[in-house]
C-alpha cells in the first residue's frame, strides 16, 4: 500500500517511490534529540517493529569510492565484508559531513533512495529473509517499508552478507 504525502513533505526518497509506482508504507515518529539510542534503535522502539526488519543506511569509503551499505539496526556493518562485496581492498566509515554532502540527507535520516548522487549500494543478505523491511525515508523520524527486492531494483544494489 502506498501513501502519497503532500508535495512539500515528500523527501527525494518518497518522490522516487511515487514516480516509479513502487508499493510502500510510511511510518512517522517524533525523533527525540536527547535519546541515547541510535537512530535505528529509536525507530524500532517507537514504532514497535522488530529491529531485524529495520535497516540503517551507512556510507563507507572503499578504496576511492563512497559505497552505501544497508544493514539491520540490530547489528553492525562489517567493513571487510563490504570491501569484498564491491571488490575493494580496504574500507572505513565515511565522515558524517562527507556522507551528508554526498547524499543530500542528514545523519540519522540518510535514505538509500533519492541520494544526491548514486553510489554503489550493498544490502545485507539478511534483508532477503523478510517480505518487507524498513529504511529511512529521508529525514529523522520517517521510515519507509518496502520489499527488499524493490529496494534492490531502485538502488541498483546487490545483496551480500555485510552485517555482523
Amino acid at each position: 500500500m502506498s501513501k502519497t504525502p503532500a508535495a512539500k513533505t515528500a523527501t527525494p526518497a518518497i518522490q522516487i517511490l511515487n514516480s516509479t509506482g513502487t508499493a510502500y508504507q510510511l511510518y512517522e515518529y517524533e525523533h527525540d534529540p536527547r535519546s541515547e539510542m541510535g537512530f535505528g534503535q529509536e525507530s524500532a522502539a517507537k514504532l514497535g517493529i522488530d529491529p531485524a526488519r529495520i535497516f540503517k543506511t551507512l556510507l563507507a569509503q572503499v578504496d576511492d569510492t563512497l559505497v552505501c551499505a544497508v544493514v539491520p539496526v540490530s547489528g553492525m556493518l562489517d567493513l571487510k565484508a563490504l570491501a569484498q562485496a564491491v571488490h575493494g581492498k580496504k574500507a572505513h566509515m565515511a565522515a558524517p559531513a562527507d556522507a551528508e554532502r554526498a547524499t543530500g540527507y542528514v545523519v540519522g535520516g540518510i535514505s538509500p533512495l533519492g541520494q544526491k548522487r548514486p553510489h554503489p549500494t550493498v544490502i545485507d543478505a539478511s534483508a532477503q529473509t523478510h517480505d518487507q523491511i524498513l529504511v529511512s525515508g529521508g529525514r529523522r523520524g520517517l521510515s519507509i517499508e518496502l520489499s527488499p527486492d524493490d529496494l534492490k531494483a531502485l538502488t541498483k544494489a546487490t545483496f551480500a552478507p555485510i552485517g555482523r
